[in-house]
């Protein structure tokens, strides 16, 4: 790694939503499933080069709740890769000592993808050097709507007081209720939308769109996207001023 990043700007927690693997297959010729398969490369080096410069939570957009309206043939594949993919790296996980975790509506997943999915979570629930989150079939929405049941559940039951409620709250009933926020999104393909992705935690996020399609995103890619992180000025709000 030749890039000489500031240790103390390193984000904790990198969001990606993987995008134009169709677009990359249809420029070769190829079915839409030969830009997933080539895919899996780049999600390799992306777990490598976020886990070698000290990212604490890599969140990635694998597969939307919308993604099922998609081609059967398409989804089907989608799943097998996953299952597949899941078993091939288990070791390449461990020896890194990277936990393995999922948020979204799992049970929807074929029986084969989520037995292999809480099989690699289970072996990995001991490793600490950086946490690998899947999101798979999910959506925000849906997921902030599930959040706002589950409180006011707990309001009809007496368990919670309305004037109680708070941002924390919410965020404890969340998929990711023991995840920090992201600090950093990236999107690739050129799309420069957030596809109903961790609404609520990108709340102060910085946002980052490369028009690379992802098959093409390499180490040097996610490098160059942490040198454009470094280089931002991190507000909430504030002015320059304050936080200096």
């Amino acid at each position: 790694m030749n890039n000489n990043f500031d240790t103390q700007k390193i984000p904790n927690h990198v969001a990606i939503i993987m995008d134009g693997n169709g677009r990359w297959a249809k420029q070769k010729g190829r079915l839409r499933v030969f830009g997933h398969k080539n895919g899996v490369q780049a999600v390799r080096e992306t777990i490598e080069a976020a886990a070698e410069i000290g990212v604490k939570v890599l969140t990635l957009y694998a597969f939307s709740s919308e993604n099922w309206s998609r081609p059967k043939k398409e989804v089907d594949t989608l799943m097998s890769l996953l299952a597949a993919s899941l078993k091939k790296e288990f070791k390449s996980l461990q020896k890194n000592d990277i936990q393995l975790r999922a948020i979204g509506d799992l049970q929807s997943l074929p029986n084969k993808a989520q037995n292999q999915l809480k099989e690699v979570i289970k072996k990995t629930a001991s490793n600490n050097r950086m946490i690998l989150n899947l999101a798979l079939s999910y959506g925000s929405r849906t997921e902030i709507v599930n959040a706002v049941k589950s409180i006011s559940k707990k309001v009809v039951n007496n368990e919670l007081k309305i004037e109680n409620i708070d941002k924390k709250t919410i965020n404890n009933h969340l998929y990711t209720f023991s995840l920090p926020d992201v600090d950093f999104l990236i999107r690739t393909s050129g799309e420069q939308r957030i596809s109903n992705f961790l609404l609520w935690q990108i709340a102060y996020a910085e946002l980052y769109f490369t028009k690379t399609l992802w098959p093409d995103f390499k180490k040097q890619n996610f490098y160059d996207a942490i040198s454009e992180y470094q280089k931002r000025e991190r507000r909430y709000g504030k002015t320059s001023e304050q936080i200096k």
